[in-house]
């Protein structure tokens, strides 16, 4: 299933979640997107939200106002649903509204590969290709990856750092994978000082030697991170 965690009182861009794209909420234009592809939840702290995608047709759930993470307000979820510890869950983040259904396709493949290899830890995400402009864009995560495609680093800085002058950039698509008990494994893990100086969760599970599988997409879809990403797309819509 596909679960978005919704968070209202964001700290860089408050109740942007809510934000009207093209007559819809943020929130509900990301839960429409992908609706044909599996059951979606959202995961929100605030009835606002649940308010808001219960009057468009969008399942939402209350989870608390404590997490740190939207991976932790997902586990949740998943807790409340009582789903079984090898059903796969799909992270679609929030401020995604143009999310395409072939990355999410791509993540669920690579996710059932994972499984029927019996994978010890299942947690898969997406990249694509960028240019060096958009590697040094602080607010696009950059990956570089090892021979089996799994992530070795994730950070905000252009990485690798081009002294050769022949680098490829591969830029982080924010949509992640677990099953369940990958998931709740990795809630469990403590916070690694990579992720706290990054502001980067995802660090966590290299830090503690557990592999993401990397899926390579063709994406030109963007998040809302900024009021300058909010007009951009907006203006998609008029």
């Amino acid at each position: 299933m596909i679960i978005i965690p919704a968070r209202l009182a964001s700290t860089r861009f408050p109740q942007k979640v809510l934000a009207d794209i093209g007559g819809l909420p943020m929130v509900v234009r990301t839960a429409k997107r992908v609706a044909h592809l599996d059951r979606v939840v959202v995961a929100a702290d605030d009835e606002q939200i649940i308010s808001v995608c219960k009057a468009h047709g969008v399942e939402a759930m209350l989870t608390s106002t404590t997490h740190k993470s939207g991976t932790d307000r997902i586990n949740e979820c998943t807790n409340i649903l009582n789903l079984a510890d090898d059903e796969i869950v799909i992270n679609v983040q929030a401020d995604e509204p143009f999310i395409e259904s072939g990355v999410v396709e791509a993540l669920q493949k690579r996710l059932n590969l994972l499984k029927e290899q019996n994978e010890p830890f299942v947690m898969a995400s997406c990249y694509n290709a960028i240019n060096t402009e958009a590697a040094l864009d602080p607010n696009l995560v950059k990956v570089v990856l090892d021979t089996a495609h799994n992530a070795i680093y994730f950070s905000r800085s252009p990485i690798p750092f081009n002294r050769s002058g022949e680098a490829n950039y591969f830029g982080h698509i924010g949509i992640y994978g677990f099953d369940k008990k990958s998931l709740q494994e990795f809630c469990s893990l403590e916070d690694a000082p990579l992720e706290d100086i990054e502001k980067l969760e995802q660090l966590r599970a290299i830090y503690h030697q557990k592999n993401i599988s990397m899926v390579k997409v063709a994406s030109t879809g963007f998040g809302i991170d900024t009021e300058e990403d909010l007009r951009r797309a907006v203006e998609i819509f008029l």
